[in-house]
């Protein structure tokens, strides 16, 4: 009887009907995406997702920035920051994980090094003014001897742009909305990851907000290198790479 009553309660559609069409057409949608996942790599459709991402206006330098890295003609990296430089800025896409850390790191760092004057600072593209630390971060941030605690997120506005010798990028998306929002700014603009050292071969520093406490682990660990190499490279004119600190670069490409 139950059975009965629940094949009468959910009638098949009659054909050609309009409910019967929807149903088709959302199967029909369905094997075109698993025909498409399974014909097409995995890191393209990455890629594509990634696109997506950007606000239409953005797009284009995306493109622009994927293309040339991948001809090798995109300077992607420019490991060398001005001589000159005595502020920085470090930069990601909520400045309650990443940027908060580097600024912590470089802060602790600095201490170790008082020949080396600079000011330091850090904040979020899409950051929500106030807002702590992640819980993650919070905790991973003990484990490197630093704390995280009393931090609140400052979102990046042009003042804090103009301030700034230099300017660390963490990812693509970090990139491009600065290209973007602050064209004059372009030549201040640096990857953070030409500091982790030989070893680490990618472009970005994925975010950990995506991934785990073990992830945020892992990402603050390639961001201590980042640190420690950038602060040797101001003090020494030849990079210092930490054996100790020596990361392994994370695989593919990530968001934001």
């Amino acid at each position: 009887m139950k059975w009965s009553g629940l094949y009468r309660s959910s009638p098949v559609p009659e054909a050609g009907s309009e409910q019967h069409l929807q149903q088709w057409h959302e199967r029909a949608r369905q094997a075109v995406k698993g025909i498409i996942k399974f014909l097409v790599p995995r890191h393209v459709l990455q890629e594509v997702r990634q696109y997506r991402k950007f606000k239409r206006f953005e797009r284009a330098q995306y493109l622009k920035i994927r293309v040339l890295d991948g001809l090798g003609l995109w300077n992607r990296k420019r490991p060398k920051v001005p001589s000159g430089a005595r502020s920085f800025l470090f930069v990601c896409f909520g400045n309650i994980m990443r940027s908060p850390m580097c600024e912590a790191l470089m802060r602790h760092e600095l201490i170790r090094s008082p020949q080396v004057q600079v000011t330091v600072t850090s904040a979020g593209l899409n950051a929500t003014p106030g807002k702590q630390a992640h819980p993650w971060g919070i905790a991973a941030a003990q484990q490197f001897g630093v704390s995280l605690e009393g931090h609140r997120a400052r979102l990046l506005n042009a003042e804090m742009v103009n301030q700034a010798d230099v300017i660390f990028a963490m990812d693509y998306q970090n990139q491009v909305e600065l290209f973007c929002r602050y064209p004059s700014a372009r030549e201040k603009v640096f990857m953070l990851s030409a500091y982790a050292g030989p070893d680490y071969h990618s472009v970005e520093i994925r975010d950990p907000f995506y991934g785990n406490q073990e992830e945020t682990t892992r990402c603050y660990r390639i961001l201590q290198t980042c640190v420690y190499n950038l602060v040797s490279s101001l003090t020494s004119p030849m990079p210092q790479y930490h054996p100790d600190l020596m990361p392994s670069a994370p695989g593919g490409s990530q968001q934001g």
